[in-house]
């Protein structure tokens, strides 16, 4: 819309240039067994901050930045495989799935700014908007495994839950953080981690004030754990940044084609083909 670009393509662990009806076909057919009412696919927006976003295009320059942020894209679908805690399921490899990067965002009817006069629906938003928006099938690659991120079911005990094949939300959003931070060398202020801001909207008042008081007196940088085992993991971390923001929310697009906005019209009395994971 503000000057000619070269059309954006898809891409994965394997591949940068993947066109459209490719990933509409795979996504179509890799579907088996699962009843109409079920999530066909889920979609995944890595959101990088303005600082995170700025900190990449000084170190790398732009084009530079959106290469690296394909890479980690990659990495992070490797901790979305291994969140499962299924032997078959290990990596982003074991996944169909495909990304594309956005440059821009627009605004739209539900944004404050369209309610209240201000800008124009579909008015693009100012700063620096680069992200990334996954979307990875309900199947593993096989077309066998049902893999669900929206499964909170837990278990009698470790076994019983692996068994149901939990996914743990907080874990993910925790090694998002982690793994930018590791892979960019960047240097989060421990007011803007996970663990600060999950704890001044869920913990109690004596965390509150440790947390504010830690981030206050000290002024010091979060340092992620370095796991011991050579394959790295950052899924056993509990501490949860709301910087990354992995939320999880259904989508009221479709981001192929027209294709499945025609199967979900079909639908519209069932929980729909799709949910969203966004970072």
């Amino acid at each position: 819309m503000l000057k000619p670009e070269e059309p954006a393509l898809w891409f994965n662990g394997n591949n940068k240039t993947v066109q459209s009806y490719e990933v509409k076909s795979k996504l179509d057919s890799n579907v088996a067994k699962l009843c109409h009412s079920d999530a066909k696919f889920f979609l995944i927006n890595i959101s990088p901050s303005q600082k995170e976003i700025t900190h990449l295009k000084e170190k790398y320059g732009v084009e530079g930045a959106k290469e690296k942020l394909k890479e980690y894209a990659a990495k992070v679908m490797d901790q979305y495989a291994k969140n499962f805690k299924k032997d078959i399921v290990r990596s982003n490899e074991d996944l169909l799935w495909f990304g594309k990067l956005e440059n821009h965002r627009y605004y739209s009817h539900k944004d404050k700014e369209v309610k209240n006069g201000q800008v124009k629906r579909g008015t693009v938003k100012p700063g620096e908007q680069l992200h990334l928006q996954i979307i990875v099938s309900r199947k593993d690659i096989t077309n066998k495994i049902r893999l669900s991120p929206m499964n909170k079911s837990r278990g009698k005990n470790a076994e019983h839950s692996k068994k149901l094949g939990q996914f743990d939300r907080v874990a993910f959003k925790n090694s998002g953080e982690r793994l930018f931070d590791e892979q960019f060398g960047f240097q989060r202020p421990i007011t803007e981690t996970f663990k600060y801001a999950n704890a001044q909207a869920k913990g109690n008042l004596k965390e509150k004030l440790a947390m504010r008081e830690q981030g206050n007196t000290k002024q010091q940088t979060y340092t992620p754990t370095q796991p011991q085992e050579k394959e790295k993991t950052y899924l056993p971390a509990t501490e949860p940044t709301n910087y990354l923001g992995l939320l999880l929310e259904k989508q009221e697009f479709d981001p192929i084609g027209t294709g499945l906005k025609k199967r979900r019209k079909r639908k519209q009395k069932s929980q729909g083909n799709e949910q969203g994971l966004s970072i």
